[in-house]
């Protein structure tokens, strides 16, 4: 668990905590659900799909309020923070269904409430019963931020310049070390220079996610989601080679003000006034990009896993720590884009993300809270469809390659269908963290949303998925017997 760094801070926090705990436990129940994930793993894609398919009342049979028809409704409401943006959903669902293109990636946070009644199966009062469900969406690298609380800026400069020597990661960090060497942490304040080396220290931080490894993330994650703080000296340093004291008035000591800055005017907040009140949380996981990028890229996903649950405040909740000290007491790893996969390998894949975070799980359960894992896709692009070649039977996914992707040298044009054969994952899921599986071995293009037929009123029909209901299942189903 995290600690907040200042008593007044931790007396706001469980004020806040006591006030939303009472008024869930006497007034209104509620769960508040927080959706995160590394870079491209999905995050927007599920909570819409997740609203659609609760508004909606399509069948979810792994639900088992959906499957036993005790779900009566489910609808949109005002969420209970004015100062957070709320999700666009209807945007989000828009581009889905009308423009068969993916929504914009999440690049802040952002809320919605749903309102779902249903008919309570046990307790102590059976029938009509309501709960809040408090979605809160926001970018995995900000959950990765947390770790800076503890950090002091001489550990985070030495830890962040060794990342950078890794033979993975060398010829991205070069331009950037290059700059680092010229610098002298002592060396009088200069305000161009220090703006320098942070834009040096952001261009490979950009190089770094849009690599191969893109699962990787190396905090600050504000630096390639600013925000409204674009351009504020708060998120305007960078590491630094120290051998020695920082003097206060030196290039070195104006960086440490700034990461304590960071930590306290951006990392402390979201920690206080979002990321501690979540009470459960899924974590989106794209593993199919780290198996095309080969076992190094696994490598830094597996440990970026660990960083995010020894980041998340977790635990078995009683009636005193939901009072004065909630907990995140659910936490799902889900396996996106399982739809490029046939179904045959879904399990394999279920298989490999359970290795990845093993010995998080292991602590996690330790300390009292549940963890699952689970292969899903929020919204189904695929069909799948056996096809024979040189008279072997292939299992394929069929869907619409998006503009521009490449296969076997076609170039697809947005519009054209194709069946494609992504290749197995390997029984025994160690074979890939050892290089079973040669990075570009497999073929995982990105193909545009299906089409979605409209009923009699014009209105998009329902949203394929898969194992989207087991997901909501662990995440909310006890909140819903």
């Amino acid at each position: 668990m995290l600690a907040l760094p200042s008593f007044v801070e931790r007396a706001g926090s469980a004020a806040r905590a006591l006030a939303e705990a009472s008024s869930d436990l006497l007034v209104q129940p509620t769960v508040r659900l927080g959706v995160t994930g590394l870079a491209r793993s999905g995050k927007t894609v599920f909570t819409a799909a997740l609203v659609h398919h609760l508004t909606g009342l399509h069948p979810l049979p792994a639900l088992r309020a959906s499957q036993e028809g005790r779900l009566r409704r489910a609808r949109l409401v005002p969420q209970p923070d004015d100062d957070v943006p709320r999700f666009p959903y209807e945007e989000h669902f828009a581009a889905l269904t009308q423009e068969r293109r993916w929504p914009r990636s999440t690049d802040r946070i952002s809320q919605l409430r749903l309102a779902v009644d249903y008919e309570r199966k046990s307790g102590w009062r059976p029938g009509p019963a309501n709960l809040m469900v408090d979605i809160v969406d926001y970018p995995g690298e900000w959950l990765l931020d947390l770790a800076l609380i503890e950090q002091t800026y001489e550990g985070w400069s030495r830890e962040t310049i060794a990342a950078a020597q890794r033979p993975g990661r060398a010829a991205v960090a070069a331009p950037w070390l290059d700059v680092l060497r010229r610098l002298d942490p002592n060396q009088p304040l200069d305000e161009v220079v220090a703006e320098r080396a942070s834009d040096a220290f952001k261009t490979y931080l950009a190089a770094v996610r849009a690599g191969p490894e893109a699962v990787a993330t190396t905090p600050p994650g504000r630096f390639l989601m600013p925000g409204d703080l674009a351009g504020s000296p708060a998120l305007t340093f960078a590491p630094l080679a120290l051998t020695s004291p920082i003097a206060p008035d030196s290039l070195g000591g104006l960086m440490e003000r700034r990461f304590e800055a960071y930590k306290s005017r951006v990392v402390t907040p979201f920690f206080r006034d979002h990321f501690q009140r979540i009470d459960r949380q899924i974590v989106l996981v794209d593993v199919l990009a780290a198996v095309d990028a080969g076992a190094a890229a696994l490598a830094e996903l597996e440990d970026a896993l660990d960083r995010v649950l020894m980041s998340l405040n977790i635990g078995r909740n009683t009636l005193l720590s939901r009072l004065f000290a909630p907990r995140t007491d659910r936490i799902m790893f889900a396996a996106t884009k399982a739809d490029h996969l046939h179904h045959a390998s879904h399990d394999r894949l279920d298989a490999l993300l359970r290795l990845l975070v093993a010995r998080a799980m292991r602590r996690t359960e330790a300390a009292g809270a549940r963890v699952g894992t689970v292969a899903l896709a929020s919204v189904r692009a695929t069909r799948e469809v056996m096809v024979e070649e040189g008279g072997q039977a292939l299992r394929t996914v069929a869907g619409t390659p998006e503009a521009g992707e490449a296969i076997d040298g076609e170039i697809f044009d947005g519009e054209t269908e194709a069946a494609i054969f992504p290749g197995e994952l390997p029984e025994r899921p160690e074979a890939v963290l050892e290089g079973a599986v040669p990075p570009g071995s497999l073929r995982f293009p990105r193909f545009r949303p299906p089409r979605v037929p409209l009923d009699a009123l014009g209105r998009p029909g329902r949203l394929p998925q898969i194992r989207l209901d087991r997901a909501l299942e662990f995440l909310v189903g006890d909140r819903l017997a």
